[in-house]
C-alpha cells in the first residue's frame, strides 16, 4: 500500500520523545508498504529549527525506508500561546502545500495524527486532491485538554475549535482513538457512529527493551551517574503546563531525609521555571537531565527503581494513557501513577505500580516510603507490568492490527 502520514511531531532519527509513529512506519515499511511522512521542523518541546532547516521551507529526506518531507513550522512555536497557535497553523499550511505539490500520485490512505487538531484540515484537503480516503487519529482530546489546563480561555477560539473538530470528524472515513475513554466520549458525547471508530492504543516498544534487559549493565550505569546508593525514580517526558512537575519537586522536598532521588529527563517551556523553583526551595534530590534518544532513555529507566507518570489534575486527563507509562512497563519498572481514570485502571489491572492522587505531594511521598521498605514488591510488580504489556500493548502486534483495519476501508 501507499500511505501518506501527516504528523507535526514525527521524530528525527535518534530524537527524544514519543516515537509511536516512527516505530509504526518502520514496521510498515519493512513489510514493503510505501510510506511518506509530512513532519514538522521543530520538536514538540523545542524552540527553534535544527540548523539543517534554517532558512528552508521544506526538506526531503529518508529515515530508513520511510520518506520524510520536513515542513516549515514557525519558530514562535514555544514562546507563548499565540506563538504556539501560529506554529500549528504554519504547519497546517506548509504540510498542505507539500501534500499537494511535493507528493506524486494517489495514496491508498492518508493518515492524520492529532494534536494539533488543525492539521486535520490539511489532511482532508489533500485527500480531495489525491482522491484518497482520510483517516484521523486522536492521540489527545483537543480542545478539551487545552481548555482544562487553562491554555485556551478565549470563548470565540473555543467555539471555533469545537466547530473545526466536528467538521474533521464528519469527513474522516475512519477515526482511530488511543484509549477506550476517547472511544466512549466520541460515541456518547460527540455522536460519532461506532462503526467509524477503531481502537489502536499506544504501546510498548519491546524491540529496544528486550535487548537491553539482557545485555545492559544497569549497576555500572548507576555508578557512572553517581546514583548507585539511591532509590531512583525516573520521569521521562515533557516539562510543560499539563505535566505539573511541581508535584514531584514538592514530594522530593518531603523525602529529603531518605536516599530517594528523582531524575527528570526531557524538555519543555516550564523547565527553566522548575529549575528556579528547585533552587529556591533548595531541593537537592532532583536531577534535571536533557532529553536523550529513545534507546538511551531506556538505559536510565533500567537503572532506576521505579518510574513516574504525572499530569495536572484535570478531568480530561482521566481519559488518557501516558506515553511514558509503556516505556516503564517494557523495562519492568513499577509506576507511581499520578493520573486518575483509565491510566490508574491500567496500572491497577496489571498490578504494576500504585496510584498517587494527582497534585498531592504528601500522598506521593508517603507511597514512595512504602516501597522503600518493600524491595521484593518492586520486582514482582515490574514483572507483572512487563507481562501485561506483552499481552496487550506490543507495538508490533498493534501496528499489524492497524494496517489490517486500514485494509478494510480501501
Amino acid at each position: 500500500m501507499r500511505i501518506l502520514v501527516l504528523h507535526q511531531y514525527f521524530l528525527e532519527e535518534n530524537d527524544s520523545g514519543g516515537s509511536r509513529w516512527n516505530e509504526i512506519t518502520k514496521f510498515w515499511s519493512d513489510q514493503e508498504h510505501e510510506i511518506t511522512v509530512l513532519g514538522g521542523m521543530i520538536h514538540a518541546n523545542g524552540n527553534e529549527k535544527l540548523p539543517e532547516y534554517k532558512g528552508k521551507w521544506f526538506k526531503r529526506k529518508h529515515q530508513g525506508n520511510v520518506e520524510v518531507i520536513r515542513c516549515h513550522v514557525s519558530e514562535s512555536y514555544n514562546l507563548n500561546f499565540l506563538g504556539r497557535l501560529w506554529g500549528y497553523f504554519s504547519f497546517m499550511f506548509s504540510s498542505l502545500y507539500a501534500g499537494i505539490f511535493m507528493t506524486k500520485g494517489k495514496y491508498d490512505v492518508i493518515i492524520v495524527t492529532s494534536p494539533p487538531l488543525f492539521v486535520g484540515m490539511s489532511g482532508y484537503i489533500i485527500s480531495l486532491f489525491k482522491r484518497s480516503p482520510f483517516l484521523f487519529e486522536i492521540r489527545d482530546l483537543w480542545p478539551e485538554s487545552a481548555i482544562d489546563t487553562g491554555v485556551v480561555k478565549n470563548k470565540l477560539i473555543i467555539k471555533l475549535a469545537f466547530m473545526f473538530e466536528r467538521f474533521i470528524y464528519k469527513r474522516a472515513k475512519l477515526i482511530n482513538v488511543l484509549t477506550p475513554a476517547f472511544q466512549k466520549k466520541l460515541i456518547e458525547v460527540k455522536q460519532i457512529a461506532k462503526e467509524k471508530i477503531i481502537f489502536i492504543p499506544n504501546a510498548a516498544d519491546f524491540s529496544l527493551s528486550d535487548d537491553l534487559l539482557t545485555n545492559f549493565d544497569a549497576e555500572a550505569f548507576r555508578k557512572q551517574l553517581e546514583i548507585n546508593d539511591n532509590f531512583v525514580i525516573t520521569y521521562v517526558g515533557a516539562h510543560g503546563v499539563a505535566n505539573h512537575l511541581e508535584q514531584i519537586l514538592d514530594a522530593a522536598l518531603l523525602l529529603k531525609d531518605t536516599n530517594v532521588i528523582f531524575l527528570l529527563i526531557g524538555q519543555g517551556m516550564e523547565k527553566p521555571r522548575l529549575k528556579e523553583y528547585a533552587e529556591l526551595k533548595q531541593i537537592r534530590n532532583v536531577k534535571f537531565l536533557d532529553p536523550v534518544p529513545k534507546k538511551e532513555v531506556f538505559k536510565y529507566i533500567l537503572a532506576s527503581d521505579m518510574g513516574a507518570s504525572v499530569l495536572k489534575n484535570v478531568e480530561t486527563f482521566k481519559t488518557v494513557y501516558s506515553n511514558k507509562t509503556f516505556d516503564y512497563l517494557a523495562c519492568k519498572k513499577p509506576i507511581f501513577m499520578a493520573i486518575d481514570g483509565i491510566s490508574r485502571e491500567l496500572i491497577e489491572q496489571a498490578d504494576a505500580g500504585i496510584f498517587v492522587e494527582p497534585e498531592n505531594s504528601k500522598d506521593f511521598s508517603e507511597k514512595i516510603r512504602l516501597y522503600l521498605e518493600k524491595p521484593n514488591e518492586i520486582i514482582r510488580q515490574g514483572e507483572n507490568g512487563y507481562q501485561y504489556a506483552k499481552n496487550n500493548f506490543d507495538r508490533i502486534k498493534l501496528a499489524q492490527n492497524y494496517i489490517d483495519q486500514i485494509k478494510k476501508i480501501i
